[in-house]
């Protein structure tokens, strides 16, 4: 049970991340769309969350929804390059590893990106810390990274 309920909070954040560059590349209100996304799937609104995003160097983390904001669609911190609006054309879910903890899914594993314009796949590791608000699962801690 625990596994397939990460394995969709998974799916949804793939095709949310997706959604947000199809909806820049057709020229639509993309912010909001990112705003909806990190509504969905992050707890900012409900609780503090910690997010190490990808692709940080200078900020290394985005603990709020607004500098989390910056880094899916550009914004407030200058070495935002949207990651969002790369866009992503397909996110397959490589290897998922998931552990019941209390009142948390800690879900590891591994997405493999593929953006539009290349073939090129960028592959990420990543941690998500997930708790239920009103029967929702979100995250409440992110880190992923690059595996070179």
């Amino acid at each position: 049970m625990v596994l397939n309920q990460a394995k969709q909070f998974l799916h949804s954040w793939k095709e949310g991340v997706i959604e947000i560059g199809k909806t820049y590349l057709d020229g639509a209100d993309y912010k909001k769309c990112a705003e909806e996304f990190l509504s969905t799937h992050y707890a900012f609104a409900n609780d503090k969350v910690l997010f190490k995003p990808t692709f940080t160097k200078e900020v290394i983390f985005r603990n709020s929804q607004e500098q989390a904001l910056s880094y899916f669609v550009k914004g407030e911190i200058e070495e935002d390059n949207g990651f969002a609006l790369k866009p992503w054309e397909a996110i397959e879910l490589v290897e998922l590893n998931v552990l019941p903890e209390n009142n948390f899914i800690i879900a590891m594993g591994a997405l493999s990106f593929k953006p539009y314009d290349s073939d090129a796949n960028t592959l990420v590791a990543f941690t998500f810390l997930l708790a239920s608000y009103e029967g929702l699962l979100k995250i409440k801690a992110h880190h992923s990274s690059p595996i070179l």
